[in-house]
């Protein structure tokens, strides 16, 4: 018997095991996949992106379309962390309140941003984060530096930086989670970097990390936590959480090992799928004690779906070469709540930018289309490309929501918000551009299946009517269940959700240790 069971081992589950690893409570973390293999496809571009190596084999529906498509997840030991791009930003204060964006206001949390500051700090340190603490001009306030000073760009990137500067923006060191080396998390010879550069290309942002020096929730938090001896980490597919016929307390996970189901019993349970998964998987567990979905008297679980507003923008100069090889250094905020003095754009947040991974040529006309350009024209583009990723806080409406179909697969039901704000913080960001030599500017929206920053289906509050958990992360509907991943977000804010999803698990460990389990 488990004193906790905590389904999903993300960035979320992955900060529960390892908060509570020290304190001798006896955990059972289940995953749906084991460790992703350490191999050298990792860094095979054209498998990842063109054959979807690694990723789900499985298929969703938009429900606006009937169109099913295959989702960007990954269920390997740390989930789309394992993949993700190690962008680590906090919320502003302002986000954790009601904020007024174009299509609407942006709900308060039930939690201020000083009650998660103690955790952001602690999610920096786990997470290596490397960053110039009060370069970006919205940063939250902090007691401290970054853990470790921020990643030096490449020549083109300075360029770029120092250009951005002169024409009035605060472009600004993006704060990112990655070792050095294994020897020296924070200093000395860029592993990385100096491996790219030997290769040819990167092999980053969107990609595994063979050499285990990205700051993924597996490398940052589940291996240290899985040294412990009262740590169990199972590789398991749960189907059902179950609740006693008084329908308060859950009992067990039903799942599926190997092929035979299974059972697994804990006194408290954790969930921490994903904001997708966690919904669907509260809907599946249906009884007759709570015949809507467990945890659902409110009607909110699934609701509130948001995932931002996101594009790939690629800006040109076509005199001037980019051979950079570790781009993701950089970043603007500058719009993040506006344009002040602007007629119709101040105060109306904006969002916020930072670059990708470099991406080449094959892989720019994969998400332009042959009738924008030929490959030798790609190439040619990709040669002298800045490549930025630039998101757009969205709203939480309440028909934003996760169903499930009649044979129980994952529907989607989405209305994008605030997307004329979105364009004109690319508009900003071009005429910046535009002032230092950049010439040709290439837009790209993400489609549905883009969930990487999923979150909102759960969502935290006071009213158990309104709401799905307490501040705590506690269900209202039961005893012993909390939620812990982005689900619990009443709002997506502007900023990469990976850093508050670990904070708030933190946080939420804090309270299980101290309230819970003791």
């Amino acid at each position: 018997m488990y004193d906790l069971c905590i389904i999903g081992a993300g960035v979320g589950g992955g900060a529960l095991a390892h908060a509570l690893a020290p304190t001798g409570t006896r955990i059972l973390l289940l995953n749906r996949l084991g460790p992703l293999p350490r191999e050298a496809d990792n860094w095979d571009p054209r498998k990842l992106f063109a054959h979807d190596l690694y990723k789900a084999d499985e298929r969703w529906t938009d429900d606006a379309t009937g169109d099913r498509f295959r989702p960007g997840m990954y269920y390997w030991l740390g989930g789309n962390s394992k993949v993700y791009g190690s962008a680590l930003l906090r919320n502003r204060p302002q986000d954790f309140g009601d904020l007024a964006t174009l299509d609407g206001v942006s709900p308060a949390w039930p939690i201020s941003y000083a009650d998660l500051a103690p955790f952001y700090d602690r999610a920096e340190a786990v997470y290596h984060v490397h960053g110039d603490r009060g370069a970006d001009p919205f940063e939250p306030p902090a007691d401290g530096p970054f853990p470790h000073p921020p990643i030096p760009h490449d020549d083109r990137i300075a360029e770029v930086a120092e250009g951005l500067r002169h024409q009035g923006l605060r472009a600004f060191d993006l704060p990112m989670g990655v070792k050095y080396s294994h020897e020296d998390p924070g200093g000395g010879a860029f592993v990385l970097r100096e491996t790219f550069e030997a290769m040819g290309r990167a092999a980053f942002d969107g990609y595994p990390d063979l050499l285990h020096l990205k700051a993924d929730a597996e490398t940052a938090t589940i291996a240290p936590a899985a040294t412990f001896e009262n740590v169990d980490v199972a590789r398991a597919d749960v189907t059902r959480i179950v609740a006693d016929p008084g329908g308060r307390t859950v009992t067990h996970v039903e799942a599926t090992v190997n092929g035979e189901p299974t059972t697994f019993r804990a006194d408290v349970f954790a969930l921490c799928a994903g904001a997708i998964n966690s919904a669907a998987l509260l809907l599946r567990s249906a009884s007759d004690r709570h015949p809507d979905g467990l945890a659902n008297s409110s009607g909110a679980v699934g609701r509130h779906f948001m995932r931002h507003v996101t594009s790939k923008f690629y800006t040109v100069a076509s005199g001037t070469p980019n051979p950079t090889r570790f781009q993701k250094t950089l970043a603007v905020n500058d719009f993040y709540f506006g344009v002040p003095g602007d007629p119709t754009w101040d105060g109306v947040p904006l969002g916020h930018v930072h670059l990708m991974g470099k991406h080449a040529g094959w892989q720019i006309l994969r998400d332009l289309g042959p009738d924008v350009l030929t490959p030798d024209q790609a190439d040619a583009l990709a040669a002298h490309s800045v490549d930025w990723w630039v998101q757009t806080e969205d709203l939480p409406l309440e028909d934003n929501r996760i169903t499930l179909g009649p044979d129980g697969g994952i529907r989607i039901r989405y209305t994008q918000t605030n997307r004329a704000a979105h364009e004109h913080l690319m508009d900003r960001l071009e005429t910046a551009l535009r002032a230092i030599g950049f010439d040709r500017f290439l837009r790209v929206p993400m489609p549905l299946a883009v969930v990487n920053h999923q979150c909102g289906t759960c969502r935290m509050g006071t009213d158990p009517a309104a709401s799905v958990v307490d501040p705590q992360g506690r269900a209202h509907d039961l005893d012993n269940l909390f939620v812990a991943d982005a689900s619990v977000f009443p709002s997506s804010s502007a900023s990469n959700p990976t850093l508050t999803i670990a904070a708030n698990a933190f946080r939420v460990a804090d309270h299980l240790a101290s309230d819970v389990l003791g």
